[in-house]
Order: structure tokens, then sequence, then C-alpha cells
């Protein structure tokens, strides 16, 4: 007949001591073994299920592979972290803030300069195409007139129109009166304007170039055929050769520093300079009028009229 098993003849209290020896047992060493791989804190396996409890019913630990507890050093990190950026989207909204109130205010301020500026006068749209005193050559059968063909077709309206809105300055003590060439024996009157009538009469100052020892291009044309031949030999002027024009109070003296010839729509050397300088303008050849001699100077001395 077989034994009967050991365990047979244990009490139940004692079955239970045995169980509850073992899970205990078991337990710490799955503690230790999870607080060695950071799965898990260091715990007190005693105070995790008293000596008398069931030992079938108590609390159970399991481990979860996937568990990880970070550690207090990087949740402060991440603290930081989070607080600077914080930092940053607070100074971004304050930054937008001062940006729209500045733009506010310097809007209102354009307004009130626009406001105080007055209404603009409208501005002619197109300037001069052709350079001053351009006309067809007299002859026997034919008059001088104003040279319409140096004037592309489709911009005639236009030159009419600018022609049209010049406004003639308010004469002043600085406004040129006269011109003298002492080398090719010029000595004539300047009026204000250059078109066909105003030469008429004298040597025309070009309306809005530089009065005579003003920092800017002082553009004078005369014709070289016609209306007394003002400017019939330029073309013999050398450089170093003195221009002088005369204002009710001074007398400007300037210095030739170059001579050239060019087509009638080179409108570029009427154009405003850096410096104090003059030009001269006229029809050339003389009698064939296809082109423009042009003579350029700068000022050299300013002298008392007196």
């Amino acid at each position: 007949m077989a034994k009967k098993s050991k365990t047979l003849n244990l009490e139940e209290s004692e079955l239970r001591r045995m169980l509850l020896d073992r899970r205990t047992a078991d337990r710490k060493r799955r503690v230790t073994a999870f607080g060695q791989t950071g799965e898990l804190l260091p715990l007190d396996a005693e105070d995790t299920e008293g000596v008398d409890a069931e030992p079938l019913a108590g609390t159970r630990i399991h481990a979860d592979p996937d568990l990880r507890l970070a550690s207090p050093k990087a949740k402060r990190s991440r603290v930081w972290v989070e607080r600077g950026l914080l930092a940053i989207e607070l100074a971004a909204v304050v930054g937008l803030g001062f940006i729209f109130v500045n733009g506010l205010d310097l809007l209102g301020q354009l307004n009130s300069e626009l406001s105080s500026a007055g209404t603009p006068s409208p501005a002619p749209l197109l300037g001069p195409v052709v350079l001053p005193s351009g006309h067809t050559a007299p002859s026997a059968s034919n008059a001088a007139a104003p040279n319409e063909a140096e004037i592309p077709e489709h911009l005639r309206p236009l030159v009419q129109a600018y022609t049209a809105a010049l406004v003639m300055p308010t004469p002043g003590p600085e406004q040129a009166m006269g011109i003298s060439i002492p080398a090719i024996g010029v000595n004539a009157p300047v009026v204000q304007g250059d078109d066909w009538e105003a030469l008429k009469r004298g040597v025309g100052q070009h309306i809005g170039s530089a009065n005579p020892g003003q920092t800017g291009n002082l553009v004078l044309s005369g014709h070289n055929d016609i209306y007394g031949e003002v400017f019939r030999h330029l073309d013999q002027l050398d450089v170093g050769d003195e221009i002088v024009v005369l204002t009710a109070q001074n007398s400007y003296t300037y210095t030739v520093t170059g001579r050239r010839l060019v087509a009638p729509t080179f409108v570029e050397v009427m154009f405003p300079t850096p410096d104090t300088t003059i030009t001269l303008i006229s029809c050339y050849p003389y009698m064939i009028n296809t082109q423009r001699i042009i003579i350029q100077g700068e000022l050299t001395r300013i002298s008392d009229a007196g």
C-alpha cells in the first residue's frame, strides 16, 4: 500500500503559511529584479501584504515590459523646456503687439503729412523728346519753320501737351539776362523758354534748368542760321574758352570743357548734373540742321555785376 504524502498531514494553517512564505519570497525576488532593471522602484515586500492575508486573493505584482519611470532629472529638464517655450510665445505676442501699434502710429503720421501737403499739382507726363532750336533750313523759296519731322508722330500730341503745361518761372535777381562768349563775338539777351517764339528774341533758357551759379545744368539754346544767327560759330569754341552769363546781381563765368555733335533726340545732355555746369545747344551743320552741336562747361568764377 502506497505511503500517504507528507503534505496531506499538514494542518490548513501550516499549508497557508508555507504558501504565503513562498509567495513572499517570490515577490521579493521579482521586485529586486524590477528595481535593478529600472522597471519599478524598490519596494518592501513585507508592506505589500500582511502575514495573515489570503495567499490566493492578495495583491499581485505584474511586470509591464513597456513600463519605464522617468528620472527626476529628466522631469526637471522637461519643465524648464516647457517654461522656455512659453516665454518665447509670450515674447512673440508682445512683439506683434508692438509692431501693430507702431504701424498704426506710422500710418497716422503719413496721413497727417499727406493732408498738410495739400493738393499736388499735375505734372506733365512727358519731357522733351527732341533738343530745342530744331527747324527746317531756310531757302530762297521757303522760310524756316519748326521741324516737326524730328518728333515721332505718335508722340507729337504729348509733346504739345508738355509744352502747354510749362509755367514761366517768376522773375528773380539771379535769373539769366544775357550771355557773352568773347571767343566768337557773342553778346545776346537771354529769355525764358526755348520754344519757337522764344528763340526769335534771343538765346532761350530751358524752363526747369538751373539758374546761373546754381548747382545743376544751365541749358541755353539759340539758332545758327536764322533770327540773328546767335550761335552760328559754336563749332569754333575750344576747351578753355569762357562763357559769361549775366544776371541782375552777378556775372558767372563758365569754362568750356567739351564739344560734340549728337542726334536731335539725344536729350540726355539736358539732364540735371550734380555740379554747376552749362550746356549750349544749336542746330548743325549750318543751313542743313540735321544734327545738334553741344558745348558744355563748368563754373569757374563769380563776379559782381556792378
